[in-house]
């Protein structure tokens, strides 16, 4: 199968056709597929079909389809999937497709992405999510605030940001998306995101990345904030939900990746749903 190592150069085949998928899961997105495209591996099969293949975070092989599996060729399907160790990451909708003869199925609960009703975050409604109102009433009392559009102009402040989040986090830049949020202030408008930028006394606090997956789903690919401003991140959720267009009914906080702290962080927002991703893989004896 020919391929080549993913480079920006692809966005204008890959981004189309995985808007035409509207999927919600946080991986059908170019600009995911770039950014991470070193931890990953990334490459992208041309075969008359177009595939991506990486590396997973437990070292396995993986294929990622960049169309609807339903109306594929499942000759030429199982042909791809004896390269690799499984197609990743599968929406549950396509299941019924893969027969328990020749397929098996699994998925993890590290990377399943984190769902929220975008009216859950605008409001904090609810007894369980008492401390997360608490924590944005207190600073909008202690600090001068203000909320922006992130545009080229304020890329700079954003990435004053990026460096104070990462001077307060316990791990090495080599550890975390550091880089990967960088790049993505580095490219912001040929990778077509979107996002806020938040002031609170006059310094910048904190900011979100993000962009469209489908008609009703926004991913949330970065939120970074420098914490000595209390609330700064129950703040800046709670104002970028309500700023969204309402056609936009979830956001989309992406997985934890197996990170414990990550995991508390995102639970704690209460999902509305845990959506799987699952790995499809060709039975020994298929």
């Amino acid at each position: 199968m020919p391929e080549e190592k993913l480079t920006i150069e692809h966005l204008e085949l890959l981004y189309p056709r995985f808007k035409k998928m509207r999927s919600p899961i946080s991986e059908y997105s170019f600009s995911n597929l770039y950014l991470f495209r070193r931890i990953h591996d990334y490459k992208v099969i041309h075969d008359g079909d177009i595939f991506i293949k990486g590396v997973s975070y437990d070292k396995k092989n993986f294929l990622m389809p960049t169309e609807d599996l339903r109306s594929s060729d499942f000759g030429k399907l199982k042909k791809y999937l004896a390269r690799a160790d499984f197609l990743f990451p599968v929406p549950e909708e396509w299941l019924s497709i893969f027969n328990k003869e020749e397929f098996d199925v699994s998925s993890m609960d590290s990377e399943s992405d984190y769902m929220y009703s975008t009216d859950k975050i605008s409001s904090y409604r609810g007894s369980k999510l008492h401390k997360k109102r608490n924590l944005l009433k207190q600073f909008l009392a202690l600090y001068k605030y203000e909320a922006c559009p992130l545009t080229n102009e304020r890329l700079s402040d954003a990435r004053i940001i990026l460096d104070a989040w990462q001077e307060s986090t316990r791990e090495s830049r080599d550890d975390n998306d550091y880089y990967a949020c960088g790049e993505a202030l580095e490219l912001y408008e040929e990778l077509i995101l979107c996002g806020g930028i938040y002031y609170a006394q006059n310094q910048p606090a904190g900011f979100i990345i993000g962009e469209e997956l489908n008609s009703e789903t926004f991913v949330i690919q970065f939120a970074k904030a420098n914490i000595k401003f209390k609330g700064i991140y129950q703040y800046m959720y709670n104002t970028f939900a309500k700023i969204l267009p309402a056609k936009y009914k979830y956001l989309n906080f992406e997985q934890d990746m197996g990170k414990e702290a990550l995991r508390i962080a995102k639970s704690s927002y209460l999902p509305d749903i845990m959506l799987k991703k699952y790995r499809v893989s060709l039975r020994a004896n298929a």
